[in-house]
C-alpha cells in the first residue's frame, strides 16, 4: 500500500459525466494554465497560508494553527466567501488524501462503479499520486477491473505520459484552440505540448475523448476549420470529438462578459466538421 498523498479539492463519489459508466471523481488542487474562461478559478492556485481568508469567513470555518490556514469542514457553511476574498485563484478548502484512505473508498463503493477519473485543476501537476493510486487500483484482486482514466490539459511532458501510461486505460485532452496565438491568449500557454500529448496518447490507443471548446468570437477553430478537420480525422474512429458549448457562469475576469455559445453556433460548427469527414462527434446535451 501507498500512503503518497495528493491536495484534493473535492472528490465526487459517483458521476455519469466524467468518462464511461458510472465513475469516482477526484477534482485535484492546482493548475499550470491560467486561462481566462475557466470556471473554477480557484482550483489553479495552492495556497500559501497567507491568511487573508481567515477573518472573513463568517461562520468560523477557518484558522490559522501554527502558520498554517486550517479548513474546518464541519462549521464550513460552502458560501464561498474565502473563495471571493482569495486574490491567488487558490482554495483554504482542500484536504490531504492518501492512495491508501482513497482504494478504501473505491472498495467500498465498487459494487456501484466502473472506473475513477483524476480531474482537477491539473490532475497531472501531482502525477506521482497518480501513478501509485493506478498502479494499486490494477494490483487489487477486488478493483482491477475499474478502469483508469486522466482529465488533462495536455501539458506534461512524454517522459511523464509514458511513467503513468501502463495503468492508464484513457486520457481525455483539452484542445482550447488550434494556434499557438490564441492559446497563450486564453491560456498562458502554447500549444506544442498539447499537440505532442493527443499524438503521443493517440498512438498509444490511449486517446479516449478529445475536447474543443467553443468560445464565440474568441476560439481560432473557425478560421483553421480545414486544418482542425483534417488533424482529427488522423485520430481513431473510436476518440470522441467532444465540442463544448462556453457558458459564463462562474468565470471572474474579462471572459465573464463574453457571450455564451448558442446552440446553433454549436451545431454549425459541428456541421462544418462532418462536411470534413470528421466522425464520432459528440455535442452539449444541455445549452444554458
Amino acid at each position: 500500500m501507498s500512503n503518497r498523498c495528493a491536495t484534493l479539492n473535492k472528490l465526487i463519489p459517483f458521476s455519469c459525466v466524467d468518462g464511461p459508466g458510472n465513475r469516482q471523481v477526484l477534482f485535484l488542487q492546482g493548475c499550470n494554465l491560467r486561462c481566462l474562461n475557466c470556471h473554477n478559478p480557484y482550483t489553479m492556485a495552492l495556497c500559501d497560508d497567507c491568511g487573508d481568508c481567515v477573518p472573513t469567513c463568517p461562520h468560523g470555518g477557518l484558522s490559522l494553527i501554527a502558520g498554517k490556514v486550517v479548513w474546518d469542514n464541519i462549521a464550513c457553511q460552502q458560501c464561498d466567501t474565502c473563495l471571493q476574498t482569495c486574490t491567488k485563484n487558490a482554495s483554504p478548502m482542500t484536504k490531504q488524501l492518501s492512495v491508501d484512505s482513497m482504494i478504501q473508498s473505491l472498495t467500498k463503493n465498487v459494487a456501484f462503479l466502473n472506473g475513477v477519473t483524476i480531474s482537477g485543476g491539473e490532475a497531472t501537476t501531482q502525477l506521482p499520486f497518480i501513478i501509485d493510486l493506478f498502479n494499486e487500483i490494477k494490483q487489487s484482486p477486488t478493483l482491477s477491473h475499474l478502469t483508469c482514466f486522466i482529465d488533462s490539459n495536455g501539458h506534461l511532458s512524454s517522459s511523464g505520459w509514458h511513467k503513468v501510461l501502463p495503468n492508464t486505460d484513457g486520457v481525455m485532452i483539452d484542445l482550447k484552440a488550434w494556434g499557438n496565438e490564441c492559446a497563450l491568449k486564453l491560456t498562458g500557454r502554447d500549444n506544442q505540448k498539447v499537440f505532442d500529448s493527443i499524438n503521443l496518447l493517440a498512438q498509444a490507443g490511449k486517446l479516449y475523448e478529445l475536447r474543443l471548446l467553443f468560445i464565440p468570437n474568441q476560439t481560432d477553430y473557425l478560421e483553421n476549420i480545414d486544418v482542425l478537420a483534417a488533424f482529427l480525422r488522423q485520430l481513431s474512429s473510436s476518440t470522441r470529438i467532444k465540442i463544448n458549448a462556453f457558458q459564463n457562469h462562474g468565470v471572474t475576469n474579462e471572459a465573464a462578459s463574453w457571450p455564451a455559445a448558442k446552440q446553433v453556433e454549436i451545431e454549425s460548427f459541428a456541421q462544418l466538421l462532418r462536411d470534413r469527414g470528421v466522425t464520432n462527434l459528440h455535442l452539449p446535451n444541455v445549452y444554458l
